[in-house]
């Protein structure tokens, strides 16, 4: 975080930034200005920087609040984030290209490095005008990004600069830029008692473990290892067993109170399922031998 004067001295390191890096494919004498594009194109190549919108950054605007308590105290300094907005334009001779080569470098140095250098921010706040400028010491980093503008958005950026003809130019927008208030928060009260306290489990006054407090599950395995429901498909087994040595099914005995009641109507299903198709064969078989009987 930085003062009020965090913003020209981005725009001034910018301008810096640039005039250094204007090599090696540039050969000539360029002239870097932080003014707005002029309404008569100068005669010597210039590269214009020029800051024309600062809007609050979109996603930190609102990281500050609260900053007072109900009773007015200041708890936090408060901070404007922002962002910035510039239109870099180049002049130049235009049988030569100048302002292309220009703009080209530009790009160049731009997309090569993004970030904005401590040292080109100490060295621009060395102007006399910056003097006080605390920027160098912000955490907060200044990177540069390339601003996608169609025509229509280029033409109302260039009519708003009145009288100005249009030149080749590229926008680009820098963020973030902090801006602390001049007041400081009342520091906060050094700590009088301590009333934290370390005591082992089973101590007056400790916390009882949780392992002691937590319910007997309710899941304990079985005791015998007889599967449920085994009894009862015995028991239908023994049923079917006597139904064939009879002849005739016998009624099943009545299923006992516990146990599974799925299995226990599939076992009775079964049994009489067997029971009724072993009938008719007994049956049969017993008539056979009946008629064998009085033949002989």
């Amino acid at each position: 975080m930085s003062n009020a004067l965090a913003i020209a001295t981005v725009t001034q390191a910018l301008a810096l930034l640039i005039e250094n890096n204007l090599g090696p494919e540039t050969d000539i004498a360029v002239k870097v200005d932080t003014r707005k594009p002029p309404a008569e194109p100068p005669a010597e190549p210039t590269i214009n920087v020029f800051l024309y919108q600062v809007t609050p950054n979109a996603s930190m605007r609102h990281t500050d609040l609260p900053t007072r308590a109900s009773d007015g105290t200041l708890l936090k300094r408060p901070a404007a984030a922002l962002d910035l907005h510039y239109l870099i334009s180049a002049y130049g001779e235009e049988a030569e290209l100048v302002g292309q080569r220009l703009i080209g470098s530009v790009v160049r140095t731009l997309h090569e490095i993004p970030v904005l250098p401590k040292e080109l921010i100490e060295l621009a706040a060395e102007r006399p005008y910056l003097t006080g400028s605390d920027l160098a010491q912000s955490p907060q980093k200044v990177r540069f990004t390339p601003t996608v503008m169609d025509i229509d958005e280029t033409s109302k950026l260039w009519g708003m600069l009145h009288q100005t003809p249009y030149t080749l130019s590229v926008a680009y927008q820098a963020s973030l830029v902090l801006i602390e208030g001049r007041e400081r928060p009342v520091p906060a009260k050094p700590v009088e008692r301590r009333t934290v306290r370390v005591l082992p489990f089973g101590a007056p006054g400790a916390p009882v473990p949780p392992s002691s407090t937590m319910p007997p599950s309710s899941t304990t395995p079985p005791s015998s290892t007889t599967p449920p429901g085994a009894e009862l498909v015995e028991s239908a087994r023994q049923e079917v067993v006597e139904a064939e040595a009879d002849g005739a099914p016998k009624a099943p005995t009545p299923a006992p109170a516990k146990g599974a009641a799925s299995r226990t109507a599939a076992a009775r299903t079964t049994a009489k399922a067997a029971a009724r198709r072993t009938a008719p064969a007994r049956a049969h078989k017993d008539t056979g031998a009946d008629a064998d009987g009085k033949e002989s």
